[in-house]
């Protein structure tokens, strides 16, 4: 699979999830004190990330 969610666990011992494509981190989100929190995230993410809008700053 080219793209995949992974659950890690930091110095600190808190649960992050970051999202890789083609081996590559996109992005990693803040700390979670439990893993049930960081697997919250990758459904929220899963659900609302096709809808989201685009913000375009530049």
């Amino acid at each position: 699979m080219a793209h995949k969610f992974e659950i890690w666990k930091d110095k600190k011992g808190e649960f992050r999830v970051r999202f890789k494509y083609n081996s590559e981190i996109i992005f990693s989100t803040e700390g979670y004190s439990n893993k049930a929190g960081a697997q919250n995230a990758i459904s929220s993410i899963q659900k609302n990330g096709p809808a989201a809008e685009i913000e375009d700053n530049s």
